[in-house]
């Protein structure tokens, strides 16, 4: 896993963005504004989807190892602002109890497999802190009122999406190739892909030559992994059709 925040500046990020979603769901004039980046969601829908989800993230870090994640919450959700926006501050110190009663190295059942983020509550932790970024984004541009991510942790975002969701042993079904990812504050990194699977790395001065390079600022880079931004946002040289088969792939491990 490439270098991240400590387990406690993690904690702490993880408040802080909640507190900007809940700031900019309050800011917005109705829950029932559709989320331009979530199709078909309202605010209320993605207010509800994140609290749902650090709940579960909570149970999941509370029962430790597991083959099989615990059961989904029932969606008991108010839908009056002031309750709803309780319940989801509520849900989120669910989650920050659990990750402070765990530890960073407590094991637990995570989703993305045998790759490079590891499956304990630091790994969830940081996948959570991303999560909330971005959906921070998704409500703020509900509102109508984007603010700049900060930048370091735009940057560690793009590293943990590349150790998280485009990292797996599963074999690269097409060409081998290379991604570069260039973030204009200083920071790059590369994503081999091939028969071994999908393996991501910070960029070196002597790696491969990229098939395919994409730069923007690490809050461009962030929203294009995510799917908030599309290729022609950034800068891109080489074959675009690796992006497109990358962003097509599902591995199967």
């Amino acid at each position: 896993m490439t270098e991240s925040p400590r387990y406690s500046a993690l904690l702490q990020l993880i408040d802080e963005r909640s507190a900007a979603f809940r700031s900019a769901v309050a800011a917005a004039p109705s829950l029932d504004v559709p989320v331009p980046s979530c199709p078909e969601w309202t605010l209320s829908d993605l207010v509800q989807h994140l609290g749902t989800g650090q709940r579960w993230w909570a149970a999941i870090v509370a029962a430790g190892p597991a083959e099989t994640p615990p059961a989904k919450p029932a969606a008991d959700v108010p839908r009056e602002p002031e309750a709803l926006l309780a319940w989801y501050a509520e849900s989120n110190e669910l989650l920050l109890s659990a990750l402070r009663e765990a530890g960073p190295e407590r094991e637990c059942w995570v989703w993305w497999g045998a790759g490079v983020s590891p499956g304990t509550a630091r790994g969830v932790a940081r996948r959570r802190v991303h999560e909330v970024l971005v959906h921070t984004y998704d409500a703020q541009l509900a509102a109508g009122d984007v603010q700049p991510m900060p930048a370091d942790v735009a940057i560690d975002g793009v590293a943990e999406f590349l150790d998280t969701c485009n990292s797996t042993p599963a074999a690269w079904p097409h060409e081998a190739a290379t991604v570069h990812y260039h973030a204009t504050e200083g920071r790059s990194w590369i994503l081999t892909l091939d028969g071994t699977g999908a393996w991501p790395a910070p960029l070196t001065d002597d790696a491969a030559p990229a098939s395919a390079s994409a730069t923007g600022t690490a809050e461009q880079l962030l929203l294009f992994v995510w799917g908030r931004l599309t290729l022609s946002d950034l800068k891109t040289e080489g074959d675009q059709q690796v992006f497109e088969q990358l962003i097509a792939w599902e591995p199967e491990e």
